[in-house]
């Protein structure tokens, strides 16, 4: 009896957490480049009360064994990055990577994050920034007169001069991708850090290596599908419920022990 009211549980602690990954799916299904996540579990130890196998007379054996379990838990929530529909903004400053790769942004503490959020803002120095003031990496800075910015699918970015029919070159957007990119570290405002787990960053040309190229004008939306969201919602609260009917089931037996005995 104890060990049934343990194993549900543990049901319950893993059906709250899936549900919660999955409540956090659907809050950012707005929000520019995010990644949907999933929650992995795997079962518990066994108590192998009989081992499959052993024998039961000279020349006999069980053909399977007798192995309790104790459960599930929750292992990883892993980052699906798959490509999420492109909105277009026609916006000179948002750019959306077609393919793989992510952008680099460098940290306040000087160390590199990577985003899928291409919704990039000129500061006061003319150089491209994220939404919350960190610098695209390598630095590209606008000429303080520049009428408009073109990136190009290679990342090449070049600038209108008043006075001027060339167009001036301003530098070159490189990406980066990752041979584990579920590997990453999630650390908020749309960006990830390098992990062990994810390798090294293999930084490149858009276009080139197996990199994504670059669609300047348009935004990478969220990856989150709301209808399979919703389905595995109810999926959630149905095993929810069915742990916590297991409770109650074991509940009324132990009653009806205590009553009757």
């Amino acid at each position: 009896m104890d060990r049934a009211l343990w194993i549900s549980k543990t049901g319950l602690e893993a059906q709250q957490t899936k549900m919660a990954v999955i409540s956090n799916n659907l809050a950012n299904v707005s929000t520019t480049g995010f990644k949907k996540g999933r929650a992995i579990f795997e079962d518990l130890l066994y108590q192998n009360v009989r081992q499959a196998g052993g024998q039961t007379s000279e020349n006999t054996y069980l053909p399977s064994g007798l192995m309790l379990g104790s459960g599930v838990r929750t292992v990883a929530t892993e980052k699906i990055h798959t490509q999420g529909s492109t909105t277009q903004t026609e916006n000179g400053t948002d750019m959306a990577i077609m393919g793989r790769g992510f952008f680099q942004i460098l940290m306040p503490d000087g160390g590199i994050a990577y985003t899928r959020d291409g919704g990039f803002k000129l500061n006061a120095q003319g150089s491209l920034v994220t939404s919350s003031g960190h610098p695209l990496q390598p630095a590209l800075q606008a000429p303080p007169n520049a009428l408009s910015i073109t990136v190009g699918s290679d990342g090449v970015v070049t600038a209108a001069v008043p006075g001027t029919e060339a167009l001036t070159q301003v530098g070159t957007i490189q990406i980066a991708d990752f041979v584990n990119p579920s590997g990453l570290q999630s650390i908020g405002e749309n960006l990830y850090k390098q992990t062990v787990a994810s390798g090294p960053p293999l930084a490149g040309v858009p276009g080139i290596d197996g990199l994504g190229t670059i669609q300047q004008g348009s935004l990478e939306s969220s990856n989150v599908s709301v209808v399979s969201e919703l389905v595995d919602m109810i999926e959630t609260q149905r095993a929810y419920e069915m742990n916590s009917k297991s409770i109650q089931a074991v509940d009324g037996m132990l009653r009806f022990l205590t009553n009757n005995m």
